[in-house]
């Protein structure tokens, strides 16, 4: 099957005039590192039920800016609705993966009246639309991370379902640095870490290297360098090859879940494997199942 690839939050992509633009080469294809009117902040590409979206504001470290959160939110919108996606790649151009807000543009807000609140209001309340918007999604979704995840970047991972990490990968939650605690960013660390791994991160600014990142259970996976996209299609690949119900109403399950009381979470998870043994695809996997182990 082709792969389809488009532009999303910021027009089509078209190619540069021989000199307008710094190029850097991020895989297959080249593109523009400036960010222009032309240049999409957030590519989609579409291959046998797995749709990669990467972030593409390189020159900027991928830091998530109001365009930025603004394409991510519409894409994940469009793949809640999209049937023939199964399983969904978060990777990003360049050597940095995202190193968090864009903290330049937010600067620019405070020239305004009330100091930039309302415009910080609304950039966080979006920020967050977007990491729950994760988690909601039908599809799982696998971050493929190279270079360094700070911040809002290591937000983003963590709120993936699944994280595969080059062997140079970084994290790290340095707002204590700068004066501004990553009080965001703590709610999907300290559902993915131990409290008080979540608390070291946050209080400390420690970069946490891709395998200490794996042994605090913020990633997966640890591959060589430049092989986390691959490895992550890979196994978005595998997922998709699931039945699309089964994997949406576990995903949904799991989450619901840890939000209950145990006793509570015990009977929920119990109404939802009623929901699945009685549906067609658990009768017909089963039947298969134990029609193999008899022979």
């Amino acid at each position: 099957m082709a792969v389809h690839k488009r532009g999303l939050g910021g027009g089509v992509a078209a190619p540069p005039k021989a000199g307008e633009n710094e190029v850097e080469d991020i895989g297959p294809t080249r593109m523009p590192v400036s960010e222009t009117g032309s240049t999409p902040l957030l590519l989609r590409a579409d291959h046998d039920g797995v749709a990669t979206l990467t972030l593409n504001r390189p020159a900027a470290r991928n830091a998530l800016s109001l365009g930025l959160l603004e394409a991510l939110r519409d894409a994940f919108a469009g793949l809640a609705e999209d049937g023939s996606v199964r399983a969904v790649v978060l990777a990003a151009a360049g050597p940095a993966f995202c190193a968090g807000h864009d903290l330049k543009e937010m600067t620019g807000y405070r020239g305004e009246a009330d100091r930039g609140a309302k415009r910080f209001e609304a950039l966080f309340a979006l920020c967050s639309d977007v990491m729950m918007a994760i988690p909601a999604l039908p599809q799982p979704v696998i971050a493929a991370v190279e270079g360094v995840a700070t911040a809002a970047g290591c937000q983003l991972v963590a709120s993936c379902d699944l994280a595969v990490a080059g062997a140079q990968a970084r994290f790290a939650t340095p707002g204590v640095q700068i004066g501004l605690f990553c009080s965001t960013p703590m709610v999907a660390l300290s559902r993915n870490l131990s409290r008080k791994a979540a608390m070291r991160m946050l209080l400390t600014a420690d970069m946490a290297d891709a395998e200490e990142a794996q042994r605090l259970g913020l990633v997966n996976d640890v591959v060589e360098v430049g092989g986390a996209l691959p490895a992550a299609q890979a196994l978005a690949a595998g997922i998709a090859a699931r039945s699309p119900y089964t994997v949406r109403i576990g995903k949904r399950a799991f989450y619901e879940q840890l939000e209950m009381p145990r006793a509570e979470a015990y009977a929920h998870a119990g109404r939802v494997m009623l929901e699945n043994m009685l549906a067609r695809t658990a009768e017909e996997g089963i039947a298969a199942f134990l029609d193999r182990r008899g022979r």
